[in-house]
């Protein structure tokens, strides 16, 4: 009876996944070098307009100086401060008064700003993203302002957050030429040093239409919308073209081990984490899988075993962190109890070995693959989610229809495909193994 049900249930996640609405969407290129992605959808008076800038952490201020970091990140902020049309302060407060919401986030590979606002605003929306774009006020108010922004965010977020550090610690070891190695948000003194010449000419080199996407999402009529994009956004001047040569890295063959002392904690630890191809690549949606098998709820492998069934841990998991030029893919796990650092490790490489060994079950791979399509059919379940994924699938993975088939990637991963992904990445001699501990009070 439990067969028939479980049938039942893939049958009809199949057929609710075969009848999902595809997503119609309309490209073309401005001039300038700006690209427009147009998606019509009238099921709701609302709208969001996006751009995506090609410009992430790892794009260093001052010609790629290493002592100027985290000047996307810094920019993400400061250009809401105003424009020569918009006063200091009062971007939110236009957003907000016409029944809007705006917000943005910064990668390591990209920037993105968006607004979401009831359809009838839609050109008031261009208009604020195309003032962003061709002439924002950068001036050192600004800078100074939101300098102590970006110290705040960094205080709260990272310094004062437990575990907060653990991926700058991972990132410092897994990367020694390539500007990921740097944290997204920054040094400090880096942006404390910094000319307001250098925040000028980063503007002016990343800012522009061809390093950029713009997405009209939502209760549009795609000519009239293709028309404004024209009349707000044809006439910024294209920019230098930038051509990046990052530092190529070299592979990992023998074990990094580092320790990374942290005094918002009291439980240690235990992260490994291995350097991993670009998530455009097939072996990356492999990773995601494993993730998926490793540590997605109650019932996967890490979590049944070490919490649940032997109680050696508070908790552990897996996570895929996706990047353009390398991923980073990271297994970690918390002691409880007496257990050790040394003891989980052993547990959590023995899973890894029987990924490694082993195929994994029919019945555990038809839960994978029913977790992915159920995932996928609730992916663009939002204007704002369309929009994002629009941009992301252009300017990152040179492909916007992945919104519509992208599923037939995991589709078409095999049991024997996640064995030799295993094999081939989640070795120890591939890895960083980080010991992440309670810093010792300090004593007079």
């Amino acid at each position: 009876m439990k067969k028939n049900v479980y049938f039942l249930a893939l049958f009809l996640l199949l057929g609710l996944v075969a009848t999902a609405q595809k997503v119609e969407f309309e490209e073309f290129d401005l001039d300038n070098g700006l690209h427009v992605i147009l998606h019509q959808d009238n099921t709701a008076p609302v709208v969001t307009e996006s751009v995506m800038y090609d410009v992430g952490g790892k794009d260093l201020g001052a010609n790629n100086n290493p002592e100027r970091t985290g000047f996307a990140h810094f920019f993400e902020h400061l250009l809401f401060e105003g424009t020569e049309n918009i006063d200091r302060g009062e971007w939110s407060k236009i957003v907000s008064s016409n029944g809007g919401t705006r917000n943005a986030n910064t990668s390591l590979d990209r920037t993105y700003y968006f607004e979401i606002f009831p359809s009838n605003n839609l050109e008031l929306g261009l208009w604020m993203e195309s003032e962003r774009m061709l002439h924002p006020v950068i001036d050192q108010i600004g800078v100074d302002t939101q300098n102590e922004v970006v110290k705040e965010e960094k205080r709260s977020s990272y310094d004062n957050q437990p575990y907060g550090q653990f991926l700058f610690a991972l990132s410092e070891s897994l990367f020694k030429a390539h500007p990921y190695k740097h944290k997204n948000i920054g040094e400090m003194s880096h942006l404390d040093a910094a000319t307001l010449d250098e925040f000028k000419a980063y503007f002016k080199k990343y800012y522009v239409p061809n390093n950029a996407t713009l997405v009209i999402a939502g209760d549009i009529d795609t000519k009239k919308a293709k028309v404004l994009a024209k009349t707000y956004f044809s006439d910024i001047p294209k920019g230098q073209e930038n051509i990046r040569n990052f530092s190529k890295e070299t592979p990992i063959t023998e074990t990094i081990k580092t320790t990374f002392y942290d005094a918002n904690i009291q439980v240690p630890a235990i992260i490994t984490a291995y350097r991993t191809p670009s998530f455009k690549e097939k072996d990356a949606y492999v990773l995601d899988m494993i993730s998926t098998y490793l540590s997605d709820g109650k019932t996967s492998k890490l979590y049944k075993k070490l919490v649940d069934d032997k109680k050696m841990a508070l908790e552990a998991g897996a996570i895929n962190i996706g990047q353009l030029d390398y991923s980073i893919y990271a297994i970690y796990g918390l002691p409880l109890g007496e257990s050790t650092l040394e003891a989980l490790l052993t547990e959590i490489d023995e899973e890894i070995t029987k990924l490694q060994n082993e195929l994994i079950s029919e019945n555990d791979y038809q839960k994978l693959q029913n977790k992915f399509e159920s995932q996928f059919v609730n992916s663009n379940s939002s204007i704002s989610g369309i929009a994002s994924s629009l941009a992301t699938y252009y300017l990152l993975y040179d492909d916007v229809n992945l919104i519509n088939n992208e599923i037939d990637i995991y589709r078409s991963i095999t049991r024997e495909d996640i064995q030799e992904v295993a094999k081939k990445y989640l070795n120890p001699n591939q890895r960083v193994e980080l010991k992440y501990l309670p810093k010792e009070k300090e004593t007079n």
